[in-house]
């Protein structure tokens, strides 16, 4: 073959790799995206300030940006410290909003369980005792509290164990009003499908699931 034949080939092999590239980096672009809307999530479980909070994380070509509601400046502070904190993240846009904290029946929760502890203490010393122990067992479990938004950011925190199996080409949204979870948006397979809804099932706090996900044989 002549020096020309040989660089003409050359050349047409350098665009038909060019050509296969570009959707390869997409497809990395868009896993990496996913991967970082549970991260962030995750990165929230554990904040008590944020307790009353309910955020919704979106990311697109590494910029994430925080809609919806968290109770104080402390609170949006915090959110955006959990979301700029992540390898991968270049920028943060802040949609937050001030408002009353998420779900008012955590309180009423609260109300309930100290009333029924000071019924136990009425009957036994013993059982107030076992009572606190577990109220401290509880408090270490997470020490923000459990609501919607909390919810929300636990389902998405445990899908991360699953995104390099199952879950990954996975665009799942997660909805949580009054501790009922919706999920919207696709998976891979009809397991990746199970797999999600069991988990929010599993989820401490979770009442029911409504699962609106449909298959798809890849996300963007």
């Amino acid at each position: 073959m002549s020096y020309l034949g040989r660089l003409t080939g050359t050349f047409v092999l350098a665009l038909l790799m060019l050509g296969m590239s570009q959707p390869a980096m997409a497809q990395v672009n868009a896993v990496k995206d996913g991967w970082l809307v549970m991260k962030v999530h995750s990165e929230m479980v554990d904040e008590d300030v944020l307790s009353g909070s309910n955020i919704d994380v979106d990311v697109k070509h590494g910029v994430v940006t925080l809609q919806g509601t968290v109770p104080s400046e402390a609170a949006r502070a915090r959110a955006l410290e959990c979301a700029k904190r992540n390898d991968g993240v270049k920028s943060v846009v802040d949609q937050l909003k001030i408002a009353p904290a998420h779900g008012t029946n955590t309180a009423a929760k609260v109300d309930k369980a100290e009333d029924k502890m000071a019924k136990a203490a009425d009957k036994s010393e013993d059982k107030l005792d076992k009572a606190g122990d577990k109220s401290a067992s509880a408090a270490k479990k997470t020490g923000r509290a459990i609501d919607d938004g909390w919810i929300k950011s636990k389902i998405y925190a445990q899908y991360m164990a699953d995104w390099n199996t199952v879950l990954n080409d996975s665009d799942i949204d997660i909805d949580v009003s009054n501790n009922m979870v919706t999920l919207n948006g696709t998976v891979k397979s009809a397991e990746a499908r199970a797999k999600a809804v069991s988990i929010a099932k599993g989820t401490d706090g979770v009442k029911g699931v409504k699962d609106n996900l449909k298959v798809a044989a890849a996300t963007r």
